[in-house]
């Protein structure tokens, strides 16, 4: 399916190749992981709170005596949308510019910051505050904002404890998922302003730290950037939904209110969004409902921000489009299930992926809208056991993706490789000589010479432990069996009126 160019719009079918995913100087995910995998504090953070929101997720999916019909709609829906997206972009312009908004269309990361930096300037405001956003991450917009003298201050409590630290997010939806109670007091009395210097590591303690950090914020904001879980397209309606009160404030206190969208985010109608929103919460925070769901369509007199803009982002998403195998990763709603049933995300956590979208969906996500090159390792950091599929609330098959997406990296390095690789070779070699019945035959006896090198393991059971280059690559992690002594053929060929 290729997207067709709405209307009098240059930007829906032009796609930037960078500006998404790998974080500058970022490691291959391998060499991240061991990094990570040595932490025992990381480990034992990431293991308490995942296991937590799985309970969660558990016992709220387990109410819904239709969650599989649910899914399936949300898949239905989804891929419905994505099929009519030109046209649904353009009613949506339609409907936000009516409402009194207006409507700006990003190539790529570079024009969504240009234009996001020349709003906040021509207010005079030299400080914006945000609600949570992975567009806004994605292009790397805080950034952007200081170097042109503009502070963005993230007011989830969440990001903002990984502002403070100069970290860096390590989960979509708990970005300080990495960080314990202790470790949080300890940078809000090195990095708040007016801290009660014995602050205590409480939760409610610290949440009530944060909350009149951000008062004061919230009170004297002239622009708030946010995100949008969902826009509906027929209404030009925006909303994002939230747990603690922070969008909340920036939806409605600001003068001007700037909003960065992905252009898969729509939904056509408001009795679509109905099934998003039972089963975004469930599967993000385990919760029926979200405690804040906020809309807003365009400009109301009098009531919250009097000049609304929307930046609808393509940023390499109409290539992700065009891949028939992988446009169902354009379904996703960034609830975060995947990451919290992966066992290699529990174990590694979000930072060794180096990329804005951590765990599977990010496997999958980063590496479609970067090119499969700049991200070529992601599409390995799973053990394909399926697990995000399930967890999934719009049955994203994420392990398909994963396969798929692989074999893209392998084509691609063969197709720049001038000589074959030793494991290209030997697999050449293993086909010709298993193609024919003699030769196979030859080899298996030839096999036996194997037995020699072959140790007890105290058990009775033999295993060869070494093995020369490049078989080395096996041996160094894990033993080699020790060849039979007799092949089956032989073993057949022995047994009255056995044939071959």
């Amino acid at each position: 399916m290729t997207p067709q160019v709405p209307p009098g719009r240059t930007s829906l079918p032009v796609v930037s190749p960078r500006g998404v995913g790998q974080l500058r100087g970022a490691q291959s995910f391998p060499d991240a992981a061991r990094g990570a995998l040595a932490d025992p504090q990381l480990r034992r953070n990431l293991g308490n709170a995942t296991a937590t929101i799985r309970a969660k997720r558990e016992a709220v999916v387990g109410e819904v005596p239709d969650w599989q019909a649910l899914r399936a709609a949300g898949a239905a829906i989804k891929d419905d949308t994505l099929r009519r997206l030109p046209e649904l972009l353009v009613q949506l312009e339609e409907r936000v510019t009516a409402a009194g908004g207006t409507v700006h269309w990003a190539r790529d990361a570079a024009e969504a910051n240009a234009i996001v930096t020349r709003l906040v300037r021509a207010t005079g405001a030299d400080e914006v505050v945000k609600v949570k956003s992975m567009a806004t991450q994605e292009i790397g917009l805080n950034e952007a904002l200081a170097e042109a003298g503009i502070h963005a201050l993230e007011t989830d409590l969440a990001e903002l404890i990984v502002q403070l630290a100069d970290d860096r997010p390590s989960h979509i939806l708990v970005p300080a998922i990495h960080r314990n109670r202790t470790e949080i007091r300890d940078i809000f009395l090195a990095h708040m302003e007016d801290v009660d210097p014995d602050l205590t590591d409480e939760p409610r303690v610290l949440a009530m730290a944060a909350r009149r950090y951000l008062r004061r914020k919230f009170l004297t904001a002239r622009v708030a950037v946010s995100g949008a879980n969902f826009a509906v397209a027929d209404t030009g309606t925006l909303s994002v939904v939230e747990s603690e009160g922070n969008g909340r404030m920036c939806l409605t206190l600001p003068e001007t209110l700037i909003t960065v969208m992905g252009i898969e985010k729509l939904v056509p109608t408001w009795e679509d969004l109905e099934v998003f929103l039972q089963l975004l919460p469930r599967s993000a925070t385990g919760e029926r409902m979200n405690p804040y769901t906020s809309f807003w369509t365009g400009v109301h007199p009098g009531d919250g921000p009097q000049d609304v803009h929307l930046v609808l982002l393509d940023n390499g998403r109409t290539a992700v489009l065009a891949d028939e195998y992988g446009r169902d990763a354009l379904r996703c709603i960034r609830c975060s299930a995947c990451l919290n049933v992966c066992p290699v995300y529990e174990r590694t956590g979000g930072h060794a992926y180096g990329s804005v979208y951590p765990g599977p969906i990010g496997a999958v996500l980063s590496p479609q809208l970067t090119g499969v090159e700049d991200n070529a390792s992601l599409p390995y950091a799973s053990s394909l056991c399926g697990a995000c599929f399930d967890a999934c609330p719009v049955a994203i098959d994420i392990p398909s993706m994963l396969v798929h997406l692989r074999e893209q990296h392998v084509e691609a390095q063969a197709a720049a490789r001038t000589l074959p690789t030793v494991e290209a070779a030997a697999m050449k070699a293993a086909a010709w000589m298993m193609s024919d019945a003699s030769r196979w035959s030859a080899a298996q006896r030839a096999a036996r010479v194997g037995r020699l090198i072959g140790r007890d393991r105290g058990d009775g059971d033999r295993r060869i432990r070494t093995l020369p280059p490049p078989m080395s690559g096996w041996t160094a992690t894990r033993d080699a069996p020790v060849p039979a002594s007799q092949s089956f053929r032989d073993w057949w060929r022995g047994r009255e009126g056995g044939t071959t």
